[in-house]
This record gives C-alpha cells, structure tokens and sequence, in this order.
C-alpha cells in the first residue's frame, strides 16, 4: 500500500466530500430506497433499481476517499523552506516559451488535479518536466497537443 502525497486543502477537500456523502447523500438514497419500496413488486420498479445504482456507486466512492486519506501522504509546502525547486505542492511560474503567455500551476495529486484550476497532476507530463527543475530552468516536454517549451520564472511555497 504505497503513500500517496496530498496537499492540506486537498486532504480537507476530500474529508468534507466524505462527510457529505456519509451525512447527507447516505439518508437522502436511504430514504429513496425505502420510498421506491413502498410502490410495490421491486422486479420492474425502475426507481428503486435507480436508486440501488446510486447507493452502489456512493458507497465506492466513500470507500475510495477512505482508501486515499488511509494513504495520504500530506505535504505542507509552507513547512518547507523555498529554495526554488519545484516539488511537490509548489506553485510554478512558466512562460510558455512558444506563445510568451505567462502561466502559474499548482503540482498536486490526481484527485485535486483540475486543469481549469492550473492543479496539475504531478505525474502528468507537464508536471515530470517540472518536478525538480529551478526557477529560470528551461523544460521541454510532449504534450497531447505536441512538443511544449518552458521557461521557469518563479517557484512558491505557499
């Protein structure tokens, strides 16, 4: 069972799902069971097999965070004394040497991972190129979209 690192708001995110789902999603599909039930012979009562399905996949889902928090190896890059490297957790400042436009991206784990947040995986390609690199290193990676140049312009910790 290998650690997986995480970072303090990706831990608190998945620890507030995981209470919505017990305290929450749990009674409301519990009580749509009961309900469906009530309507009779189960064989062909759409409804309750709907709801069966969504209980099914809220109780993978919670057995999936517990899996993750059980593992969670919580990096707190603010404990960390910055020495522009990228690590894990860091915010990188890039300029996309083939367009110039500045970007800052945020190296996390797979669940925080959202690309319309700049949180990128730090296992996606992006994130092996930078992984370990210094502020004013110059990373060329391959993209889905092809091959991608970056300059490193800033590294925090925050």
């Amino acid at each position: 069972m290998d650690k997986e690192p995480i970072t303090v708001t990706g831990l608190n995110n998945l620890k507030t799902e995981l209470e919505n789902l017990k305290n929450i999603q749990r009674p409301k599909i519990v009580q749509a069971i009961a309900e469906a039930r009530s309507h009779g012979d189960l064989k062909e009562n759409a409804e309750y097999h709907a709801a069966k399905e969504q209980q099914a996949l809220i109780e993978s889902r919670v057995i999936a965070i517990n899996d993750l928090i059980a593992r969670a190896n919580v990096i707190d890059v603010t404990k960390i004394e910055n020495d522009e490297k990228v690590i894990f957790g860091s915010t990188v400042k890039v300029k996309d040497l083939n367009t110039n436009k500045n970007i800052s991206y945020r190296l996390v784990g797979q669940d925080e991972a959202d690309i319309s947040k700049n949180l990128i995986f730090y296992r996606s390609p992006i994130g092996k190129a930078l992984i370990g690199k210094n502020k004013g290193d110059i990373v060329s990676f391959t993209a889905p979209s092809g091959e991608k140049n970056f300059e490193i312009l800033n590294v925090e910790y925050i």
